[in-house]
């Protein structure tokens, strides 16, 4: 009999190799190649931009603060240079602190940085309808095309000024009544401003639909996904009061409609325009899109107006200074105006300017995406990367502005004009950079700032028991996405008693111009 081969098979140094699964072979190597993967998630390619270390996994969650981002941006600059970059896991972000690398990407190469990065969280509260985080798609343009068209300059001037002209003199007569509640009123002009020309109802009282629900809204609503704790709870609930806010808002205009009242307002061209010619989007999409809009015209400039008001009773010499430019043009007999006296006040618009650098309510901007691999500057920009414009770190930069901290309305003596004079400038050092809003917001806040500052001292409070100066603080502001001073008390004086008649002597006129949207 033949002896038998299997025994020897299974002896020597191999034997173990044979008696080994190839199973547990495979499995073995696909949870290493895992954790090599994992591991290597958090890591930078070394052909990006430069920026802090890493860990594993993290990359540089760790190093990233839930408030005052801006400023840690302007600190990663500083250190690695404008254009840096991080790693959050997996994902690749970039960083743009300087205003050579923003025209070079973002705008000469708008078709590979004009897209969004998809936010599953703000995607989820508004069900994919947001504007500003949509992709361009037709819908998009479509959106896009409402708000340019009736946001522009020569629209703006020839037609909406009235409003605004109104709803300033209605506030500058609220104080009279109500000096102490200043902060409140600033907000109550810019939603009824917006409310007005959006949805064709101003803003009459603070228990108003309009004002009220609004607010409470936008106390929920910022980056849900930035908020510690139960997020997805704040995220239904921010869905459903959303939903309720809009679609109760267009119940409204179309409860208004079927009495046969149309008015002068957004919406209800777009109503006429929309049942006459067929349904570019949903209904949903239609109500979220003017819901944004007064969002955008609201909150926003309410941020800038409560800064400005910071800044002038903080810094005095500045108010003294542009009261005196005021006056040499009004007199005490009229408050001022945009169309009129723009030109005339060139200072009042260097504190305006100076405000959106010092504080601006939007320190990150909105992210962009990388459609394709891109090469900066010898550094790799990855397909698929987050794109942020550092607005705080720009106007934070020390070698641009120096003691970039300090409020000083004069780094804009040479610079008197609107954004719009300068965006399209070829020099891009000195360009200013806009969005389709920012044309009614720049003439909110001259307005106001002009009418108040004519009309009124204001001035930091003073301790009614010791008689001191109670000091305002500049760096006292929220953590959320969209910055605004917290809470603060200001002194409101008239600034004599003609004054204080001209103020009363231009309210009827402005009541009885607002009633038709009342």
């Amino acid at each position: 009999m033949a002896p038998s081969t299997s025994s020897s098979l299974l002896e020597g140094p191999d034997a173990l190799i044979l008696k080994i699964p190839v199973f547990s072979i495979l499995t073995g190597v696909i949870i290493l190649y895992l954790v090599v993967k994992i591991l290597r998630s958090g890591r930078r390619d070394p052909r990006m931009p430069p920026g802090p270390p890493t860990l594993p996994i993290l990359g540089n969650v760790h190093q990233i603060p839930s408030t005052g981002l801006g400023k840690k941006f302007r600190e990663f600059a500083d250190t690695y240079g404008p254009v840096f970059s991080l790693k959050v896991g997996s994902q690749n972000v970039v960083v743009l602190s300087d205003r050579k690398s923003i025209n070079a990407m973002i705008d000469k190469k708008g078709s590979i940085f004009s897209d969004r990065p998809i936010d599953y969280v703000t995607n989820f509260v508004t069900h994919g309808d947001h504007l500003t985080l949509e992709k361009a798609t037709a819908s998009w343009r479509e959106k896009r095309a409402i708000v340019t068209r009736n946001l522009s300059p020569s629209v703006l001037d020839q037609k909406h000024w009235k409003v605004q002209e109104a709803e300033a003199v209605i506030f500058m007569n609220n104080l009279l009544k109500h000096s102490d509640r200043i902060l409140d009123y600033a907000k109550m002009y810019t939603t009824s401003v917006a409310c007005t020309l959006i949805w064709g109802q101003r803003v009459t009282d603070f228990k108003s639909f309009w004002y009220k629900d609004f607010f409470e809204l936008m106390h929920i609503l910022p980056f849900l996904k930035y908020f510690p704790g139960k997020w997805k709870t704040r995220a239904y609930k921010c869905r459903q009061m959303m939903d309720d806010m809009w679609d109760k808002a267009r119940a409204m205009i179309d409860e208004r409609r079927a009495k046969g009242i149309k008015r002068d307002c957004f919406i209800d061209q777009k109503l006429d325009e929309y049942n006459a010619k067929g349904w570019p989007m949903s209904q949903h999409a239609f109500n979220n899109l003017f819901g944004e809009l007064l969002e955008a015209g609201a909150d926003t400039t309410a941020n800038m107006i409560l800064t400005l008001i910071l800044a002038v009773a903080k810094y005095p010499e500045f108010q003294k200074r542009a009261q005196k430019e005021i006056d040499a043009v009004c007199g005490a007999e009229r408050s001022p105006q945009f169309g009129l006296d723009f030109d005339k006040m060139p200072f009042v618009n260097c504190i305006v300017k100076e405000a959106m650098r010092w504080r601006p309510t939007a320190p990150l901007g909105l992210p962009h995406q990388s459609t394709e691999d891109y090469w900066y500057d010898g550094m790799l920009i990855p397909k698929g990367s987050t794109i942020f414009i550092g607005i705080w770190s720009i106007h934070h930069d020390e070698s641009i502005y120096p003691d970039h901290e300090t409020f000083n309305p004069d780094r804009y003596m040479n610079h008197p004009k609107l954004a719009p004079d300068y965006a399209a400038s070829a020099d891009f050092e000195n360009r200013d950079k806009i969005c389709p809003g920012l044309h009614l917001a720049e003439r909110n806040m001259w307005r106001i700032l002009a009418k108040l500052l004519w009309a009124f001292d204001i001035s930091e409070p003073v301790d009614p028991v010791t008689g001191k100066v109670i000091p305002l603080d500049v760096n006292a502001y929220n953590s959320a996405i969209l910055m605004r001073p917290l809470d603060f008390n200001v002194t409101v004086k008239p600034r004599s008693p003609e004054h204080l008649a001209a103020i009363r002597g231009e309210l009827d006129s402005a009541m009885s111009f607002m009633s038709q949207w009342e």
